[in-house]
């Protein structure tokens, strides 16, 4: 009733508890996604901070717990989840924020989740907000970094990095 709306118009609008979750997640993904362009239009590799910030906000922490309830349950029935686990990355490789490629944003993208996991978890604020601001850091001092390098130099680095033995 929340919505002000009852659960059977919900479910005829929807098909199903599982498309509805899937469609409210897609909408904050693609929310949190507007909210990155528009923090990295103001100030260059901004965005992930932004992101970082709402996600974190404790007012958010019932909605992040149904990401990873969601998250949980896709991973165990994707064919019912499979747009869910079709854009759940994916999305966030194509709009890497302060990341410069794929790696990075990978990286990031786990980095995110995880510590948002951590502080759901523990609920230790101060310790993973340190983590995320090193992490940012960090992200922001390769991105520079990379990109006053040539792209010759960086496709060389990699291919000599990916023939090194494990």
């Amino acid at each position: 009733m929340a919505l002000g709306t009852q659960a059977p118009v919900l479910l005829h609008h929807f098909g199903t508890k599982e498309r509805l979750v899937e469609e409210l997640l897609s909408r904050v993904r693609d929310r949190l996604r507007a909210l990155g362009r528009s923090a990295e239009a103001g100030t260059r590799r901004s965005g992930l901070g932004a992101v970082w910030t709402w996600v974190s906000d404790p007012d958010q922490g019932p909605l992040m717990r149904l990401f990873f309830e969601a998250y949980g349950l896709a991973l165990c029935h994707p064919d019912r989840y499979s747009d869910f686990l079709n854009h759940t990355v994916r999305d966030w490789l194509d709009e890497p924020l302060a990341a410069v490629d794929d790696i990075s944003a990978t990286l990031a993208i786990a980095a995110v989740t995880g510590l948002l996991l951590d502080l759901l978890t523990t609920g230790d604020r101060v310790r993973v907000e340190d983590a995320m601001e090193r992490f940012a850091f960090l992200l922001r001092w390769h991105a520079d970094q990379t990109t006053s390098v040539p792209d010759q130099m960086i496709k060389r680095s990699n291919r000599v990095t990916s023939q090194r033995a494990p």
